[in-house]
């Protein structure tokens, strides 16, 4: 770290990475929308993920519902939950008239067979449907610890194939990743993303808090497994996110890398809150304030 970089290390680096966090809803937990009033900083990012037993309707109205409580509406796009290219351009454009959506999370999806056309959400970005409907940014999802029913060079080939058609499109890219509990698997891939040439922003992802066993049935679900196995041999960080008390020993191990490698590109965090975006709020907005009042 030269001269310069030791001049700008943040007093708090946690509290500098916290100071851009997003947070996750379902579509249909407009009520938890309205409860983040006066706690969640105006502006910020509330992704709304989109279930497939939910039609396109209830997507755009709980992105209005977002952008209406003051925040900024990031809708999941799942390409396998999109029933035709028609459908696709009237989800996109009443995301756009009735919620002002300028940023999307582009995802295919989980279902085993895909209810129309699209089975890639690469294939939804080379539509041109985005940047027609006025979005400019673009949120891609990331796994640092691999999917578990994808094998790695086909995610490896598809990030980079989703990384190029958005820089075409003239989409701004943020790379989020996927919930896990260990540092060093975050950190680890950071630095493969960057020795690829990869230079998009990475926002970490990780649970809020949670009860304990909430938390071990997610990560069983998406894949993160050798995460928890990894907790049993760091017990202190373990207590601290498997308790459900908050993710504050892993993103310190986190932010503190930042500072020391700022070639990484840590860009803030993403909390997957299972439910309760109010206990994630509350949490990261203590921690980041923490150091902020005046002696």
């Amino acid at each position: 770290m030269n001269q310069l970089q030791r001049m700008s290390v943040p007093a708090d680096p946690l509290a500098a990475l916290l100071d851009d966090y997003s947070i996750e809803i379902t579509a249909r937990d407009t009520d938890a929308v309205r409860s983040l009033a006066g706690t969640l900083p105006p502006g910020a990012e509330v992704f709304i993920a989109n279930l497939p037993k939910d039609g396109p309707e209830v997507l755009v109205q709980a992105a209005r519902a977002v952008r209406e409580a003051g925040f900024e509406p990031v809708p999941h796009i799942v390409a396998r939950n999109i029933a035709s290219a028609a459908q696709l351009e009237e989800m996109m454009a009443g995301l756009a008239k009735t919620a002002g959506v300028r940023t999307v999370l582009a995802l295919g999806g989980d279902r085993d067979d895909a209810i129309g056309p699209f089975d890639q959400a690469l294939q939804v970005i080379e539509t041109g449907v985005f940047q027609k409907n006025g979005v400019e940014r673009i949120r891609i999802a990331c796994y640092p610890e691999g999917h578990p029913r994808i094998p790695d060079h086909a995610l490896a080939r598809a990030l980079g194939e989703k990384l190029t058609a958005s820089r075409k499109a003239g989409l701004d890219v943020t790379l989020v990743g996927q919930f896990l509990f260990d540092p060093v698997q975050i950190v680890r891939f950071a630095r493969m993303l960057r020795s690829l040439g990869i230079e998009a922003p990475l926002r970490v992802g990780v649970a809020g808090p949670a009860e304990r066993t909430k938390l071990i049935k997610y990560a069983l679900r998406c894949g993160v497994g050798a995460s928890l196995r990894a907790l049993r041999e760091r017990s202190e960080l373990a207590r601290n996110v498997m308790s459900g008390e908050t993710p504050e020993a892993l993103l310190e191990e986190v932010a503190a890398a930042d500072v020391a490698e700022p070639e990484l590109g840590m860009s803030g965090v993403h909390f997957f809150t299972f439910g309760d975006p109010a206990a994630s709020v509350r949490w990261a907005e203590a921690r980041r304030l923490r150091n902020s009042a005046p002696d």
